[in-house]
């Protein structure tokens, strides 16, 4: 296992000219385990605020090119998520290259767990796309540095669930603040959402849309999470594809899949209203916000509202309580309502609003956490 050079990559495209755009993260290590399989990549993008907190994407990119790029991207939302939920860590992440159904196994995730503590604490992993709880079990016998563990093993359990409740009460927020409804409990009753991405967290969040009043129409490339939700909610309406879903007459729509959801092309067709759901890195290139803004779309930045799963896996850190977590995550209501507001007074898109929330705390906590530990 090596942590300091990239392995060789299997693509044309070079990684360390990736990396020449992600000057600034404090540090990006490669790791390789050729007995078991593992192709692996931790991003640390800042420990300003304390450890780099983040989940293990497993996944299988079609180059390493492509994965640098999603793990560059994820790991600095994750320094903005921590900063503008109030928890005292940075930002990390981390993917495994290759498909988890043919890949995953003992030996790959305890090499993995190896690699994760050859860092010292720096990094802190939890679950993500394609990696579980029962996954973090196994990554935690050869690492300290694991939250998100299963219950049996004194984790706080799958963090989909309030991942998907804090979207929830984003999206509350965010119905509140177009609608003018005073009641959350009401503002969503017979309002449209789409849901693209009925996986962990999109399941969870059509659920709390139901019991809010709400119709809901799904999609997902999953035929499996699909027949779930039927299953589990026979009133949902399925759709074929994004495109199909996007373009329905919709109040909001909730990306809930991959990143990238929000591109010109959505947002000239998109008939909501409102952008709220647990995707991150939503926006699909630099000046996609101003897009947003001028077609006078509501948008609850991605990590604002999906901080309930960080927030869950966090609370491990000093002894997991479920109530105590859920009464943090409900706070993205607040949290949400607070950069529409500083977005509609500073004249700014909520992305904007949302940064500038993250990195004045980045600025103001960090240097006095450094001062103290100096």
């Amino acid at each position: 296992m090596s942590t300091s050079t990239p392995p060789p990559a299997a693509d044309s495209a070079d990684p360390a000219s990736i990396l020449d755009h992600g000057v600034e993260h404090e540090q990006v290590v490669f790791a390789q385990d050729p007995a078991s399989g593992l192709r692996a990549i931790i991003a640390i993008h800042s420990t300003a605020l304390g450890p780099a907190l983040g989940g293990t994407r497993f996944y299988p990119y079609a180059t390493t090119a492509d994965a640098v790029r999603d793990v560059l991207a994820l790991s600095r939302g994750m320094t903005y998520k921590a900063a503008v939920a109030g928890l005292d860590l940075g930002g990390g992440k981390a993917v495994i290259i290759g498909d988890p159904t043919a890949l995953k196994g003992e030996a790959l995730l305890r090499a993995y767990g190896r690699f994760v503590e050859s860092l010292g604490g720096r990094y802190v992993t939890a679950c993500d796309v394609g990696t579980f709880s029962e996954d973090m079990d196994l990554i935690g016998r050869e690492s300290s540095h694991v939250t998100g563990r299963t219950v049996a093993n004194g984790g706080a359990g799958d963090s989909s669930v309030l991942t998907a409740y804090g979207v929830f009460r984003g999206l509350q927020a965010s119905a509140e603040h177009l609608w003018g409804d005073t009641d959350p409990a009401d503002v969503l009753a017979g309002r449209r959402v789409g849901v693209a991405g009925v996986g962990k967290v999109g399941r969870h969040l059509v659920g709390h849309l139901l019991e809010a009043g709400a119709e809901v129409i799904v999609t997902d490339v999953s035929e499996r999470a699909v027949a779930r939700v039927r299953d589990e909610h026979p009133s949902v309406r399925v759709v074929a594809s994004t495109a199909e879903l996007v373009a329905a007459p919709l109040d909001v729509y909730a990306p809930c899949a991959l990143g990238g959801a929000l591109t010109a092309d959505v947002i000239e067709v998109l008939q909501a209203r409102i952008v709220c759901g647990a995707a991150n890195n939503q926006l699909a290139h630099p000046g996609v916000d101003k897009l947003v803004d001028e077609a006078g779309l509501v948008y609850a930045p991605d990590f604002v509202v999906n901080a309930g799963g960080l927030i869950q896996v966090a609370d491990q850190l000093v002894g997991f309580d479920f109530e105590r977590a859920r009464a943090r995550a409900a706070t993205i209501y607040e949290t949400t309502r607070t950069v529409l507001e500083r977005a509609a007074s500073d004249a700014v898109p909520t992305a904007v609003a949302a940064d500038r929330m993250a990195e004045q705390r980045i600025r103001e906590v960090g240097r006095l956490r450094g001062i103290w530990l100096g």
